[in-house]
């Protein structure tokens, strides 16, 4: 083989395994991370029926008892978990994650905002400390209309306190990814909207959730697990070095 050929041969192989490179690199930089939740309506191994062994195990989730069951449930006092949530467009989709602890009535989120920045707000339903990344200013309001679940991004399960038995359009028990939940499904409201909602029996807390329109999600939220952590007072530490609340 002369040396023209033996070149020839060399440059090609170059060639291929940069394509491939360059293909592996790609698939890697457009990966996005999705919350799979069960489909709309699907018959799978998510239903349960009525769980053993729980509070709830005597009560039976339908349409016309899913308020009072939902009612029986409350959350914790202090805990500390990662939700994720995926809003989903016509083209794309982003997923941002939420750093949520819980302390004595005050709530604080650590988001992560498109463009790295990271954004922290701390509240008690009546006063907002707000502040980005390391800053030491805080911007500090009333909180309105804002409530926590507001700064989570997540939908308000108590919600289904105020739906009339013909708003419900499924309820039942389901367990998702393990953790068994009281599910609730409305019907599609005048904008074509669709809320589902898992809210844990065990933690009270809400664990999943979706939002379709016209059949397609176009909002997602799974919290699947709570820290080991336990909230510190260091949490609600605001960068001037006022403590709003601590571990009695």
């Amino acid at each position: 083989m002369d040396a023209r050929k033996r070149n020839w041969i060399t440059w090609a192989f170059v060639a291929l395994t940069v394509l491939v490179v360059a293909m592996m690199l790609g698939s890697t930089l457009h990966r996005t991370t999705y919350i799979h939740l069960p489909a709309p309506g699907s018959d799978t191994e998510e239903s349960q029926g009525d769980l053993s062994g729980g509070a709830l195990s005597l009560v039976t989730v339908t349409p016309e008892t899913a308020g009072t069951v939902v009612a029986t449930l409350s959350r914790p006092a202090e805990y500390r978990r990662t939700v994720t949530i995926e809003q989903i467009w016509s083209g794309g989709s982003t997923t941002t994650d939420t750093e949520v602890v819980v302390l004595n009535g005050w709530t604080r989120t650590d988001r992560d905002l498109p463009g790295g920045q990271v954004r922290h707000a701390v509240t008690d339903g009546e006063s907002t400390y707000i502040w980005y990344d390391n800053q030491s200013t805080v911007y500090e309001a009333a909180a309105g209309d804002i409530t926590a679940d507001n700064e989570q991004v997540i939908l308000t399960y108590e919600d289904i306190l105020d739906l009339s038995e013909e708003q419900i359009a499924a309820a039942d028990y389901r367990a998702i990814s393990g953790v068994n939940c009281v599910y609730v499904e409305t019907e599609a409201d005048s904008m074509g909207y669709v809320l589902r909602y898992w809210v844990s029996v065990d933690t009270g807390l809400l664990t999943a959730a979706e939002k379709l329109l016209d059949g397609e999600p176009v909002y997602r939220m799974a919290a699947l697990e709570l820290s080991q952590t336990p909230p510190s007072a260091a949490d609600f530490t605001l960068p001037d070095g006022r403590v709003l609340t601590a571990p009695a």
